[in-house]
């Protein structure tokens, strides 16, 4: 029986979908909105934070992204997740990109995209402008470790990859400088050529995010200058 994997649109959610395509595991997908009063005992049994994703195989919940990767991995006996020599190289680009890069991403794209969407609370312009020193600070640091290589680890694309990117396919909202960035950049549109990074909901029951207000989200061009 083929593990069920909760999701929705939502960044991290859309990680785990994107890693479980590209590995093309049998895994039933459902979409998923444990917020919802309606939805939130069911989901409070597998994760009592109520998070997504959420992976569910023979009765054993599993949840948290990167959990969800190594697992997916495992069962394709892939390489994606790497088991060998290179994998404290691998967990040492997941562990500071979540406290740096993709930390910094989060900030900006809270307040130009998720407060917005879901209603919770005005933008925050110092928030954002921490966020955007930040980005700058990281941004600069893959730019140098990119210029050499083609993706985070040496032998090519790994999990570190797809966890690094996790808000880049939102940065039409952010609104990130990447093309501030040469390699970093490029390191971005490879990773868009891969269809299940470009499109991991493709054929699959996945409402959209709610449409953000117009005029939310603070005054990017202002921010830039």
């Amino acid at each position: 029986m083929a593990p069920t994997l909760y999701f929705s649109r939502n960044p991290n959610p859309r990680l785990a979908v994107a890693v479980a395509r590209y590995l093309n595991c049998a895994v039933d997908f459902e979409w998923a909105a444990p917020f919802d009063p309606a939805q939130s005992d069911r989901f409070r049994r597998l994760n009592p934070s109520l998070s997504i994703p959420i992976m569910v195989d023979q009765g054993k919940s599993l949840w948290e992204a990167d959990a969800i990767a190594c697992a997916l991995s495992m069962r394709a006996g892939s390489s994606f997740w790497r088991m060998d020599a290179e994998m404290p190289d691998m967990i040492r680009w997941i562990s500071w990109g979540k406290a740096n890069f993709v930390q910094a991403c989060d900030m900006v794209h809270f307040e130009r995209g998720t407060k917005p969407r879901y209603g919770l609370g005005p933008y925050d312009a110092a928030a954002c402008a921490e966020g955007l020193q930040r980005f700058a600070s990281t941004a600069g640091i893959l730019e140098t470790h990119l210029q050499t290589r083609a993706y985070l680890l040496d032998s090519g694309l790994s999990y570190a990859d797809f966890r690094m990117a996790t808000f880049l396919p939102f940065n039409d909202v952010a609104g990130l400088p990447l093309e501030d960035y040469p390699a970093l950049s490029a390191w971005n549109r490879r990773l868009q050529r891969l269809a299940a990074w470009r499109d991991p909901f493709a054929g699959l029951v996945a409402p959209e995010l709610p449409a953000i207000p117009n005029g939310a989200g603070g005054d990017k061009q202002a921010e830039a200058r």
